[in-house]
């Protein structure tokens, strides 16, 4: 794949609830490196959008391509999926398992490493998102600020089975819910920094201001099933069109109102 191929391509792409289109016909291109955040008022298909590209929906209509390769199949479903990360808002940590078996889940059960070589690459990111001394406590043995980092540390892990120029897709969904603002502000520097260290890019979906403008280089707007506004996220702290206006300022007043259906 060369370096330059779009790592994402979404097509005229709708995803229907009966008869209710939540997605009608967006498009989308990411290249490699590119930090996008996904913002909209709640219920709008940000997180729909998210579990289409990790596999764990099909679209009505329309097609998504990963790394330049049409996605017809749920991931379960599929031989050789691609490498996307997704962080859900929940850790979702497997409590019957200590922080080391979870972070190198994947590459225990893909066989492809020995046991001292699993061990060192999950220390060494969790070391990378400042945890230490933690590998054998169970998730419930600890705080829910120092799970959600366990989590971003199972992103983290590498697979050593793809390709030298395949790049991770890093999905992450309301990743500062809830978090208290320094808890923010460490959770915000870990997108980036493992974004970075994965040497992948990565797509937010967030309501959190500071999430937003600390963590992505572009912002799309969605409402109403269509992106509505896409720029820099320069672009999105200054814009005067009236639907980030209003997303920004948190304003009741602006073309974003209550859904009737």
């Amino acid at each position: 794949m060369p370096q330059f191929s779009p790592v994402v391509e979404i097509e005229d792409l709708t995803m229907q609830w009966s008869s209710y289109p939540v997605l009608n016909k967006i498009n989308l291109t990411m290249r490699a490196g590119e930090r996008i955040a996904i913002v909209g008022p709640s219920g709008c298909g940000k997180s729909t959008i998210l579990r289409l590209l990790a596999g764990l929906l099909l679209p009505t209509k329309g097609g998504i391509r990963l790394f330049g390769i049409p996605q017809n199949y749920l991931r379960l479903d599929q031989t050789q999926p691609p490498d996307v990360r997704l962080v859900f808002q929940n850790p979702a940590l497997l409590g019957s398992l200590t922080v080391e078996e979870n972070v190198g889940f994947l590459l225990m059960r893909n066989n492809s490493l020995n046991p001292e070589e699993i061990r060192e690459k999950v220390m060494t990111c969790l070391e990378a998102v400042g945890l230490y001394n933690v590998e054998k406590k169970y998730p419930g043995e600890l705080s829910g600020g120092m799970q959600k980092r366990v989590s971003f540390a199972r992103a983290l892990i590498d697979n050593p089975d793809r390709e030298v120029n395949e790049i991770p897709l890093l999905l992450y969904d309301e990743p500062t819910a809830g978090l208290d603002p320094v808890a923010c502000t460490r959770i915000e520097d870990l997108i980036i920094k493992t974004t970075t260290m994965a040497q992948g890019c990565s797509m937010v979906v967030s309501h959190v201001q500071s999430t937003i403008e600390r963590s992505a280089q572009r912002v799309l707007m969605l409402y109403e099933g269509k992106f509505q506004w896409d720029g820099s996220i320069e672009e999105f702290k200054q814009s005067d069109d009236p639907f980030v206006k209003q997303f920004r300022t948190g304003s009741l007043q602006g073309p974003m109102q209550p859904a009737e259906h």
